[in-house]
Order: C-alpha cells, then structure tokens, then sequence
C-alpha cells in the first residue's frame, strides 16, 4: 500500500477534519505542548493486522493541518509485526514516539482505521482458511463503506483474498438489471460484445442452471452464480467442463464461514463474499500514552528503561 498515494491521504485527511482534529478542546487545555509521549497500540484480541501504515500518515498530516512543523513520528513495528500478520490478545504491535498532543489529537482516527481494517482482514482470513486446499479463492465486493473502498480492499488483501472489480469501470459485470433492461441474457452479452473493455472477461450474473446454458449459448466469458446451492454450483462447474472453452465461475450469495467450504469443493474459481467489507466487525485496539521525561532511557522498541 503507498500510503503518500493522493486518494489514501484524502480519505485520511478527511477522517482528521470529520473529527476537528486540528479544534481538539480537551487536550490544549490538559496537555502540555511540549510534553513528548510513547504511544502504544496495543491488541485486545486475536486478530489479523491491516492499517499500520496509516499511524505515520495521519500524524503527518494533522501537523499539516495544524500548521505547526513537526518532526516525523518515530514509528516503531515490534518484532514480527506488519499488516498481514496474525497477532494475539496481549501483544503490542506498535510504538510511536511524537508530541502527546498530537498523538491524543489524532488517536481515535487512527484506531477507527486499525480497527475497521483489521476487523476486515481477520474476517477474510477465516474465510481463506475454511477453504484451505481447494482451487477456489475469495473475492471482496464493490459493498465497501462510501470514500473507504481502497482501504477496505487493501485489508482484504492483507486476509489472503483477492479484489474484485475496484470500481464500474473495471471490468464488465451485467446483473440481472442490466439483463432485464437490455431484453434477456443474449442480448446483454450481444450489447457487451459490442462495447467490450480493451481487457478483461465479460461476466455475466446467472441465477439457474437454466440461465447459464443460455449465458454459454450466447458466448459468456465468465459466470457469477448468484444464489445458487452448492449441488448447483457443482452441477454448473460439471457442465462449464463440457464446454468448448474455459468460463471461469464465481458463487455469490448468501456464503458463510458454515457453507463457504461447500461452496469451494463444488469446484467453483472464485467466492465473492460482500460481507467482508459491508458487514465489519472492528476488532479491539486500544493505544496507551506514556509521558517522556528528559532524560528518561528508551530502548529501540519504544521502551522506558
């Protein structure tokens, strides 16, 4: 992730006005400016990491924002931490050193992001395990939270899954709409066909084996099973080998940590799962602030001696 990206550090500067970060009332008026401080994010339950880079960009820009120069954030990963990885109740995972004011100025939004990314890369990398040693792979959505959509495909990735489409110029997915509106299956795909992206497979959403005989017909590149059952998956993937050519195959609908499995030994390239990102469930971090004395001794990890 290139967290200096322009679009990621819109979303973060968003996320610091959205909260006033630059007004805070509470800490000017209990903290003093100079004071430096430790701070620790500590993890409160197991999970999967996705975010860290955020804590230095966040802080940067907040001095942005505040107009007052100061020095970059010592940011410090304990051993064996980065986004991606698995991490235990207990462990702390970072340390930054910098001004207490901003560090408490700029603490929730940091922790609302850790959190919400993290919670999403844990959960797809349940997902991802439950279908350990099949052939499918799990996709994320387009239901991603409105101006997050880059971070929350980001914490996907750090759970082990893959991104689908990014946004609706990236690739042709025709849903039942679209199929309604055009007059059927074959004259989507014939439209498609017609107007068809410089790359990329033309999916085309089925919701009966019935509907997929006439997706193949009409010359369907990819197929989304929507709401299919895993014997009709099966059936679907059994009927796709007869053809005469490779259509890849996605299940969608209603997939859950109990059937995802089901799902994925059907036989199925892909699961697309918009739980991930439309349904979070942000784990717990909690940061705690240690003042910095003069001359106090601090080790490389952050540490007070």
């Amino acid at each position: 992730m290139d967290w200096k990206n322009p679009q990621i550090t819109a979303i973060l500067r968003n996320a610091l006005e959205e909260d006033r970060a630059t007004r805070d009332a509470t800490t000017p008026a209990c903290v003093n400016p100079n004071q430096m401080a430790i701070a620790r994010v500590l993890a409160k339950q197991d999970c999967v990491l996705a975010g860290l880079g955020a804590i230095a960009c966040c802080l940067e820009i907040f001095s942005e924002l505040k107009g007052v120069p100061t020095p970059p954030p010592e940011v410090i990963l304990s051993p064996g931490m980065g986004d991606g990885v698995p991490v235990t109740s207990g462990q702390v995972v970072v340390t930054v050193q910098h001004p207490a004011a901003a560090l408490l100025s700029c603490e929730r939004v940091i922790l609302n992001l850790l959190q919400r990314l993290s919670g999403i890369a844990t959960a797809t990398r349940r997902y991802v395990e439950e279908i350990a040693g099949t052939k499918a792979r799990i996709l994320d959505t387009r239901k991603t939270a409105p101006g997050l959509r880059l971070l929350d495909k980001y914490a996907v990735t750090c759970g082990g899954g893959c991104n689908h489409r990014l946004d609706l110029s990236d690739g042709m997915l025709i849903k039942n709409n679209h199929i309604y509106l055009a007059g059927g299956i074959g004259a989507a795909l014939a439209r498609a066909q017609q107007h068809r992206p410089e790359k990329g497979a033309i999916e085309i959403e089925v919701r009966s084996l019935a509907e997929l005989e006439e997706a193949l017909l009409h010359g369907a590149e990819a197929v989304l099973l929507d709401n299919m059952s895993p014997e009709d998956c099966r059936r679907a993937v059994e009927r796709v080998q007869r053809h005469s050519r490779p259509v890849p195959l996605e299940a969608s609908g209603g997939i859950t940590l109990q059937n995802v499995r089901a799902y994925a030994e059907a036989g199925v390239d892909f699961i697309s799962i918009g739980a991930l990102t439309h349904s979070v469930q942000a784990v717990d971090l909690s940061m705690r602030l240690q003042a910095v004395l003069p001359g106090m001794p601090i080790d490389a990890l952050g540490v007070l001696k």
